[in-house]
């Protein structure tokens, strides 16, 4: 046997350690007969490692099957129905079989042994480089692990494993993907061991500094530790790095103290790493990139020093917060600042927008004004700018300082301060005046709102439903719309003759068709119509209840409630089709393309079942009911109890005594649920919509009208068919469209289209689609426009399904829970307000300004304030009167911030004394 047949014979093992020890025993013949031939083995390593896969995912399925047979077929002497005992073999028993799982790392097994033989094996340098990260070895399992690869490399010479070193790190991108594979890990080793000098190269720094750190020991230390204040990225790798030690893992070594003991050993300058950090905010970031920089720098404690205090001054303008306020704490400890340099400092300072830092400035600049000499000209700049300051505590600080110094001010200066004070409340020019003289009002803005109607907009007619499809045959690929399903449904049922079997191979649909479970409608129609063609063909997969087969339904726990009541009525048509008991038409068939069935028309099929003597299909009959319109003729009921038919009863009192279900949404986190709506929001928040209607004991309609549990999204087009599912119980169907909000980043980009729909449905509104609305008025994204938003909620309005307080409560909710900003909000409610909505967006701030705004305990902030100044816009622009306790409250406090002040503003809006 040759030196390629018995490494090719190892690889098929796909042990990496075994191939490693054949590379290694290879002469120099040996190893360029497997250089040459590795290549082209590729497809046939991975074909036999998948086939290998697949034979036993094969024997694990069979397996499986045949236990689920012999689980179902002993609870049913138990006397246990086959649905339970197939749901308790899914949601339970089938966990405790391990020999059904299969191990997916078996399909790539065949990658490492390559990799390991080419490593060996290859020439060149760059050609192993190439060879360990093809894109036909990038799908083997995510590790850092990297097992003989080291070692087969290491029997090169050193030269040449120096060389390769270099290459793998000027390889690194730092991309996700390159995370996830043993690049970084292999690089530094390397390096590591060949003593090879670095190259220059910023995702070899980040690449090492998202390793534990080891640096007394580490021979890259000297080389890196100095890129590491400029490399791009290491602040982004090392911004979760805290200064004390994490209770979750006590002994792990963080780099920060790590570097902070590496300078107190004497083998690194405490000054380089101190210039390090200074040069690195002065090349700028956000302050998440800069974090760890700014921890590092509180961490060395460095002296104050005047050689640095130009770059701290640097800093003062625009550097993120926590950097700014350390430059500011440099700078006062270093003292001996000229008076332009504190002038400087001042002015920075007061353009800043933190409140903490504009404070700073005024201490800063009442020492530069005691320290000036006669006239304070230069300062005026600086102090004007502190009028512009939201804060009213700043403002009315700034005031004080400058009537204190305003002798000091020669005229020109003075009235550039009076100019300036045109922007400041009432009560401070005032005090300004005394010292002063007469301040000028600000000129009044023009108001340019203008009610104007609301917009209109074109509203999908109720047709009459299409009639039943007589061309079955071929179609079942475009099935996907419901209402041309219910039309096809309702055309197979009707029409026999019709019934053809599936012209040609469709190896997609076969494809579907072999599936365990059929959880799409085109599915059923396939089955539906090979069943037809050829009775008896399709043998279920487990004993079947009388009556009713349902071995290819989905659990009810894997699929939304709605698509499973499609899935029901489809697995009810096709047993009663097996066994030869089709009626000869259905109930639930609509009569409105809005999903409703006439209900003088349903009475009008049950009339005909009871004169054929046809049994009604029991999840039909229960779809047909909930189509059902809530405003019925009496002389209809009056038919309805004329029935004499299991079913014609159960109608009878479906009329009579239909019930609307009561619907919340809760929103809880992972320490449990939300306790009242002030209470402070979560990094994660959940949702958990309720649905509460007492059984029925109707599976389909106890199904419907239930708690919607958490769900594999469905696409767009079922979706779509839930309104057809319950037409007139829209919030019901809002709250299963509930879970499709939360993750952000996972929300259906059709789900606007979906929302819109229930505005044309019946039923009432409540918890449910007022979160829709809120959240989808309140989020911005790619596929979000603000403009989206907006009109969703104007055609809200123009339908009367707004229930706007609801809809401003749950806003509420959204703001303090997950993450949305404030500003995007007010924009987009202003926009409508100018676009008609003016009254129905104060309703909607009534809902908001309870929850939003700070409760027992928790601090007011600018946003706070922000949304009490619209509001005060909104209750003019809609003329509205009668106080808001949450505002009488607040404007009753003793204080004169302007979140005080602004509630005041409001409450005398309303009417407030």
């Amino acid at each position: 046997m040759n030196a390629w047949e018995r490494v090719r014979k190892v690889i098929a093992t796909g042990d990496a350690v075994r191939t490693a020890a054949e590379v290694l025993g290879l002469d120099d013949a040996g190893r360029r007969e497997v250089a040459r031939e590795l290549p082209g083995h590729i497809g046939a390593a991975r074909q036999e490692a998948h086939e290998r896969h697949e034979r036993r995912q094969a024997e694990a399925s069979q397996a499986e099957e045949r236990a689920m047979k012999e689980f179902v077929r002993a609870e049913r002497l138990r006397g246990v129905s086959s649905d339970e005992a197939q749901r308790n073999w899914w949601m339970g028993e089938r966990h405790r079989h391990h020999e059904f799982s299969v191990n997916w790392s078996e399909r790539d097994a065949w990658i490492e042994p390559m990799r390991v033989a080419g490593a060996g094996t290859i020439g060149g340098a760059a050609a192993v480089t190439t060879w360990l990260y093809r894109r036909d070895f990038t799908h083997w399992r995510p590790t850092t692990e990297l097992g003989p690869l080291p070692k087969v490399i290491a029997a090169r010479p050193a030269e040449w494993q120096a060389d390769l070193a270099v290459r793998l790190a000027l390889r690194l991108r730092g991309t996700r993907a390159q995370a996830r594979d043993d690049s970084a890990a292999l690089a530094l080793e390397l390096l590591r061991r060949t003593g090879a000098v670095p190259p220059d190269h910023d995702p070899l720094v980040v690449a090492w500094v998202s390793t534990p750190p080891d640096l007394e020991g580490d021979p890259l230390t000297e080389h890196l530790v100095p890129r590491i204040f400029e490399a791009e990225g290491v602040g982004r790798a090392l911004r979760d790095e805290r200064l004390d030690t994490p209770e979750e893992d006590p002994d792990r070594r963080s780099w920060l103290h790590s570097l902070r003991d590496l300078a107190d050993a004497g083998r690194v300058s405490r000054d380089l790493l101190v210039d390090g950090c200074v040069r690195r905010f002065l090349l700028g970031g956000n302050a998440a990139d800069l974090r760890f920089f700014a921890r590092l720098h509180e961490l060395l404690d460095p002296a104050p020093s005047q050689e640095r205090s130009r770059d701290y001054l640097r800093l003062l303008p625009a550097a993120p917060g926590p950097v700014a306020e350390l430059a500011l704490r440099q700078l006062r400890g270093a003292g001996g600042l000229s008076g332009d340099e504190v002038n400087e400092a001042v002015e920075a300072l007061l353009f800043r927008a933190e409140g903490k830092l504009v404070r700073a400035g005024l201490t800063l600049l009442d020492q530069a004004a005691r320290n000036a000499g006669d006239e304070l000209d230069h300062l005026a700049p600086a102090l004007a700018s502190a009028f512009l300051c939201e804060s009213h505590e700043v403002q009315e600080r700034a005031v004080r300082l400058a009537a204190k110094y305003a002798g000091r001010f020669s005229p020109f200066g003075a009235e550039a301060i009076r100019e300036a004070a045109t922007v400041l409340p009432a009560d401070l020019v005032e005090q300004l005046a005394e010292a002063y003289g007469e301040v000028e009002s600000p000129p009044v803005e023009a108001d340019d709102f203008q009610a104007v109607p609301l917009p209109t907009f074109a509203a999908p007619t109720r047709a009459p439903f299409p009639p039943a499809r007589d061309d079955l045959a071929g179609t079942y690929a475009q099935l996907r719309d419901g209402v041309r399903f219910e039309c096809w449904l309702d055309g197979f049922v009707r029409n026999p003759a019709a019934r053809e079997a599936p012209r040609g191979k469709h190896s997609s649909w076969e494809e579907l068709y072999r599936r365990r479970h059929w959880s799409e409608p085109v599915q059923w129609t396939y089955a539906l119509l090979r069943e037809a063609a050829d009775p008896g063909q399709e043998s279920p997969l487990s004993e079947p209840e009388p009556g009713m087969s349902r071995d290819r339904l989905p659990s009810p726990d894997t699929v939304s409630a709605p698509q499973w009541a499609v899935l029901l009525r489809c697995a009810e048509v096709h047993a009663a089709l097996k066994a030869g008991e089709l009626p000869p038409y259905l109930l639930a068939t609509p009569t409105l393309t809005s999903g409703h069935i006439d209900p003088a028309v349903l009475v009008a099929r049950l009339e005909g079942y009871e004169r054929a003597g046809v049994r009604a299909l029991p999840a039909d009959l229960q779809q047909a009911l909930l189509r059902l319109q809530r405003e019925v003729d009496p002389d209809v009921v009056e038919r309805a109890g004329r029935l004499t038919s299991e079913a014609g009863a159960t109608l009878a009192r479906w009329l009579k005594e239909r019930h609307e279900p009561v619907t919340r949404v809760d929103w809880s986190h992972d320490g449990g649920d939300y306790t009242h709506d002030r209470q402070p929001g979560e990094q994660s928040p959940r949702l958990r919509p309720r649905i509460l209607l007492e059984p029925t004991g109707m599976e389909l309609v106890d199904a419907l009208l239930a708690d919607p549990h958490c769900w594999s999204r469905d696409d767009s087009d079922a979706m779509a068919y839930w309104r057809l599912v319950l037409p007139s119980d829209r919030e019901a169907v809002a709250m299963h469209l509930v879970p499709s909000l939360l993750p952000l980043q996972e929300r259906p980009t059709y789900l606007q289209q979906r929302v819109t729909e229930l505005f044309h449905q019946d039923g009432s509104v409540g918890e449910g689609l007022a979160l829709l609305i809120a959240f989808l008025l309140a989020e911005h994204f790619w596929y979000h426009t603000p403009e989206r938003g907006q009109e969703l909620l104007l055609r809200a309005i123009a339908t009367g399904s707004l229930p706007a307080v609801e809809c401003g409560r749950q806003l509420g909710l959204i703001l303090r829970r997950a993450s949305v900003k404030l500003s995007g909000v007010t924009e987009s409610l202003d926009a409508c307000a100018r676009k008609g909505a003016h009254r129905e967006v104060w309703e909607i701030m009534t809902g908001l300004l309870p929850v939003y705004l700070p409760g027992p305990g928790e601090r007011a902030h600018s946003a706070h304030t922000q949304a009490l100044t619209f509001a005060v816009e909104a209750a003019r622009r809609a003329d509205a009167r009668g106080p808001l306790p949450v505002i009488a409250e607040i404007a009753a406090r003793k204080g004169t911030s302007g979140f005080v002040r602004t509630a005041l503003r409001l409450h005398e809006r309303l009417g407030g004394s």
